[in-house]
C-alpha cells in the first residue's frame, strides 16, 4: 500500500518513524537504551513471556530501563506454539502496557509458531487467535509468512497491520521473497510492515522502495558489533527508502538511453 502520508498510522495511533525494533539479544540494557534513541524509533516490540519469566536475565530490569513516556510499547507473542498460548499471553501483554502507564495501549503484534528449527509462524493459529483479539478490541499485528491470500484475509477480519517475514527470523538474508511482498503492498489497505530477515541497511531500503510502510528489525541491530551505529545506519535506510518511493524511481528497462539528450545535436556530430 503506497501511503503518501509523512506519519505511519496504526489503529487510531500515528508515529513519525517507520522503524520499529526490539528489546531482545542486546548485551546490555544500556546498550539497548542507546541503539533505541539511535534509531529514533517511537515502537519498541516487548516479549511478554520472556518478562513475565523473572529467571531470563536478558528481560530482567527490561520494564524499569525503557521510558515508556516516549516510546509505544508493542507486547508480542513470541514464543507461543498455538493460539490458545498467543490469546492468553496477548491479554497478558495488555496488562503490562498498563502497568508501563499506558493504559489506552491494546496492541499486540501476534506470533503463533509451533515450529522450533525453521521458526515459521503458522498460518491457521494466527488466523485464529487474530478473530479472538480482534473481536476483544487488540490492535492485531499479525506476524505471517509472505502469503498474500493470508494477509489479505487478515485485513478483512480487522487486523490493523500485516507482517510479512523478509525471509527466516534472524537470518540475514534480506527479502527474499519479493514477489509475494509486492503482491500484499499492492493489495493491502492496512500498513505493511516488513519483518524479519532484514541483516544490513540495504536490506532495510529496499523493502521501503517496494512500498512497505515500515520495517522491524531487532537482531541487526542487536547483534551488529556496535548496535548503536547500526541503528543509526537502519534509520537513515528507512528514510532513504522511503524518500526514493515517494520520489518516484527510475524504472528498469533492458536497453541503454543516454543520459544526455542527442535533441538538437548534429548528424555529424553524432557519428564522429
Amino acid at each position: 500500500m503506497k501511503n503518501d502520508s509523512s506519519l505511519l498510522s496504526i489503529g487510531a495511533k500515528s508515529f513519525k518513524s517507520r522503524l520499529l525494533t526490539g528489546t531482545g539479544k542486546y548485551p546490555t540494557l544500556k546498550v539497548m537504551n542507546e541503539s533505541i534513541l539511535k534509531s529514533e524509533c517511537e515502537i519498541v516490540t516487548v516479549a511478554v513471556r520472556r518478562v513475565e519469566n523473572s529467571q531470563d536475565p536478558s528481560h530482567k530490569g527490561l520494564m524499569e530501563a525503557v521510558d515508556w513516556t516516549k516510546i509505544w510499547m508493542l507486547p508480542n507473542t513470541a514464543g507461543c506454539a498455538n493460539a490458545e498460548e498467543a490469546i492468553r499471553i496477548a491479554r497478558l501483554g495488555r496488562e503490562l502496557a498498563k502497568l508501563s502507564g499506558q493504559e489506552d495501549n491494546n496492541f499486540v503484534k501476534l506470533e503463533v509458531i509451533p515450529d522450533q528449527r525453521y521458526l515459521l509462524p503458522d498460518p491457521f493459529g494466527t488466523l485464529k487467535a487474530a478473530e479472538t483479539l480482534v473481536k476483544e478490541g487488540f490492535i492485531v499485528l499479525p506476524y505471517i509468512n509472505a502469503d498474500p491470500l493470508l494477509a489479505k484475509r487478515l485485513e478483512e477480519i480487522g487486523c490493523s497491520s500485516v507482517m510479512p517475514l523478509g525471509s527466516a527470523i534472524g537470518s540475514a538474508q534480506g527479502i527474499l521473497n519479493e514477489s509475494n511482498i509486492r503482491i500484499i503492498i499492492e493489495n493491502s489497505k492496512v500498513p505493511v510492515i516488513v519483518d524479519a530477515g532484514i541483516g544490513v541497511p540495504s536490506h532495510a531500503a529496499k523493502a521501503m522502495e517496494m512500498g512497505a510502510d515500515a520495517v522491524l528489525i531487532n537482531s541487526a541491530i542487536a547483534l551488529a558489533q556496535d548496535p548503536q551505529s547500526m541503528a543509526e545506519a537502519m534509520r537513515k535506510a528507512v528514510q532513504a527508502g522511503r524518500k526514493a518511493l515517494l520520489a518516484g524511481a527510475l524504472q528498469q528497462r533492458p536497453e541503454a538511453i543516454a543520459s544526455s539528450p542527442l535533441t538538437g545535436v548534429s548528424k555529424s556530430s553524432t557519428n564522429s
